[in-house]
């Protein structure tokens, strides 16, 4: 082999190994994405356990997989009196959070709760460091299931109360609802609950794909290392 085939090929191998170094490095730095795919079930998660996994393998395949990841979701008490609910907030670890990018999301629970959330169409990216369709771009996927309150916090218990969660994340008939956050701070009116990264509205007409899809979203939702 001549000496500058071999200088080419060196250079060549070394580039390859710092590109994948560098790509592992960001892997391992995340600490906050949204699913770049839903579970394909709808709004049926397999409970909060099946959105974990979820949350786990795509970490994984991103290169963040010895982190602890869990789902950003809540779930409803079965009845009153009942306190078994779940709270968002109190499963995603105590922060800071940043995207695939490196990017601060926020530095810990009170915060990401609050305005100074660094949530936007730009930062809130998937777990590839892709941003995620909007309201303005078709399809709309900017529904990202929470099940909660705009603090974090989970809903009344259902029943008496609505179901917010499409039956703790079991649910993927035409029966039932869940609250989703926009993403993208984007809503038909400036009011807060339009542009709440957590807490915007319900889904409509159901909690399989096609409802999911039907007020623009996909099954998606956010994911936090909690350590």
């Amino acid at each position: 082999m001549h000496s500058a085939t071999k200088t080419l090929t060196v250079l060549a191998s070394s580039f390859f190994l710092w590109g994948a170094a560098t790509t592992t490095a960001v892997g391992a730095d995340m600490s906050f994405f949204i699913t770049s795919v839903g579970t394909g079930d709808g709004a049926n998660l397999g409970g909060l356990d099946g959105a974990d996994r979820h949350c786990q393998s795509l970490a994984a395949a991103a290169g963040a997989g010895k982190r602890t990841w869990r789902a950003y979701l809540s779930t409803q008490a079965a009845a009153l009196g009942d306190a078994n609910a779940v709270h968002a907030r109190d499963r995603i670890g105590s922060g800071p959070w940043f995207n695939a990018k490196g990017v601060l999301i926020a530095n810990n629970v009170e915060e990401l709760h609050s305005p100074n959330a660094n949530l936007t169409k730009e930062s809130a990216l998937d777990e590839k460091g892709a941003m995620v369709n909007g309201r303005t771009e078709k399809p709309n996927r900017h529904d990202i299931l929470t099940g909660s309150r705009p603090d974090g916090t989970a809903f009344p218990p259902s029943p008496p109360f609505a179901d917010m969660t499409c039956g703790n994340w079991t649910k993927n008939g035409d029966e039932g609802a869940a609250m989703t956050g926009h993403h993208d701070r984007a809503g038909p009116v400036s009011h807060s609950w339009a542009t709440s990264w957590n807490s915007a509205h319900m889904t409509r007409d159901g909690c399989n794909q096609t409802a999911l899809r039907g007020t623009g979203g996909d099954g998606l939702f956010y994911c936090f290392a909690e350590k």
